[in-house]
């Protein structure tokens, strides 16, 4: 007979009949879920107006173990699926939970532009720097010189800067931290989610069974020890600075916190314009 004490302290918020999960032992993924969950504990959200979405991958899989209203969208697809709910119900706290190769490769395209129109949205990327999913092969965000099932002589391709390219398109709200770093990651993810706008939230995370197989590092708590070592907290970094090599120092921190007005309010404020001057007309 299972007693009280032992349920887990978060099965309200997780799916317990999809319990255990598919993810590989020293994934961060799970580490991540952890970070947002006490965040939204924290916050004291209602949870009947909170919503993740998510895409292809193993990160896309949070959505299927949330236990609030989620989304299991195609690849590369999740942040127009979460603009439609955004702008079908504005009341909704929308959150896009992902990994690099959906965010960021195929969906890229999708992140510019909703950075761009400053849709409020909150992006949570987990960064594994490969596809871990299908096979290990090459992604946007893979160092220089890294191995992978697709580069087997070493990435030559320079990698994405995520949080450059969040701030070049508009984000409001910018910060990058590792799997290990999980109370400044939960903060981190506190203030995204009160942050009106387009924030995103790159979370660096180990690959214990493709990345770090391939690349020979050992295992997920020896890839955690490297973040421990090697992670430098350099808040308000120009982003240009933030790009990652293979194996050296990861600059983590809040890089981007500024105002601009979300898209809501610029269709609010553009339509009361419009009928101010149709009204005009019709004089």
């Amino acid at each position: 007979m299972i007693k009280k004490e032992d349920h887990h302290p978060m099965e309200s918020l997780l799916r317990m009949d999809r319990i255990p999960h598919i993810w590989c032992p020293g994934c961060g993924i799970g580490t991540t879920v952890t970070a947002f969950i006490v965040a939204l504990e924290k916050l004291k959200l209602d949870f009947n107006k909170v919503c993740v979405v998510s895409g292809i991958g193993c990160t896309g899989r949070v959505a299927g173990y949330i236990n609030l209203d989620s989304f299991h969208t195609t690849h590369g697809r999740a942040i127009p699926f979460a603009t439609g709910i955004k702008l079908g119900n504005p009341e909704l706290k929308v959150v896009v939970f992902s990994g690099d190769g959906d965010l960021i490769s195929i969906g890229g395209n999708h992140f510019i532009h909703a950075a761009r129109r400053n849709i409020d949205l909150t992006v949570i990327c987990v960064n594994n720097f490969i596809y871990a999913m299908t096979g290990g092969q090459v992604a946007p965000t893979t160092p220089l010189t890294a191995y992978t099932t697709t580069s087997p002589y070493g990435n030559f391709e320079l990698p994405s800067n995520v949080p450059q390219l969040a701030e070049s398109a508009g984000a409001v709200y910018v910060a990058r931290w590792t799997a290990l770093h999980i109370r400044r990651l939960t903060n981190s993810i506190i203030e995204a989610l009160q942050k009106p706008g387009f924030s995103v939230v790159e979370v660096i995370s180990p690959c214990a069974m493709y990345y770090s197989r391939i690349n020979r590092l050992g295992d997920g708590i020896d890839m955690m020890k490297f973040y421990h070592e090697n992670s430098v907290i350099k808040h308000n970094e120009p982003t240009e600075n933030l790009d990652i090599d293979y194996q050296k120092e990861i600059i983590v921190g809040k890089f981007i916190n500024r105002e601009r007005p979300t898209f809501t309010d610029s269709y609010n404020d553009w339509l009361v314009t419009e009928k101010k001057a149709q009204s005009k007309s019709m004089i």
